[in-house]
């Protein structure tokens, strides 16, 4: 149960109370990820992100190596939260295995989309760092596994018809998917969009593991 937030007012003049390493870590991400939303990364510094977190750059450095450090960290809780998402829904017991699969897509949609000005960064970054391709890289693998093994699971109980190799399959869908989000977050030209992507992934999806009109 949550504590009840307490009534009284503070005393004047009281000091603030010492902030953790846990709420300077904390701070720190919340202003990159606020910052994100006003200009480019390439336009934030770690000075940008030491004051908007109430830090000094010395300080900033104990908790991150780099500004790069702090975007791989938001990008890693957004996939954690999308991961579980995913998890949560196709581990669902359901007649309708095509609600299945457009809810599924439906979490990557809404959680990346809610951090749209991360997921844009990190896609940008990855072109020049590492460690943020090689997390990527590591997820969309996963991903496309567990979809793969999804088509074969759908073709072994007769619902899918057979035809190309699943993981094939799975991987021009997953990797669909990223470019499709990717070009409906930034507005580019042409792009779906918000209201209609979801729904025009789910269908190719559908089309291609079930075959037409499904």
């Amino acid at each position: 149960m949550s504590p009840t937030p307490s009534t009284e007012r503070p005393v004047r003049g009281r000091r603030a109370p010492r902030v953790s390493g846990d709420d300077r870590e904390r701070a720190i991400l919340a202003t990159a990820e606020r910052l994100l939303e006003q200009r480019p990364y390439h336009e934030i510094s770690t000075d940008d992100l030491a004051r908007g977190a109430g830090i000094s750059r010395p300080t900033f450095y104990f908790y991150f190596a780099s500004k790069d450090a702090v975007l791989l960290a938001l990008f890693d809780r957004i996939i954690e939260q999308a991961e579980a998402g995913r998890i949560e829904v196709l581990g669902r017991d359901r007649d309708d295995p095509a609600a299945r699969w457009r809810e599924a897509i439906g979490v990557f949609y809404e959680t990346f989309g809610a951090h749209r000005a991360v997921t844009l960064a990190a896609a940008e970054v990855q072109l020049s760092n590492s460690e943020v391709r090689e997390l990527w890289s590591k997820v969309m693998e996963g991903w496309a596994s567990d979809t793969a093994a999804l088509i074969e699971a759908e073709r072994e109980r007769g619902a899918a018809p057979p035809g190309a190799p699943a993981r094939d399959l799975a991987i021009a869908l997953i990797r669909m998917n990223e470019r499709m989000l990717h070009a409906t977050f930034a507005g580019e030209s042409p792009s779906v969009s918000e209201q209609d992507v979801v729904e025009v992934l789910a269908t190719i999806w559908l089309s291609t593991i079930y075959g037409p009109a499904r």
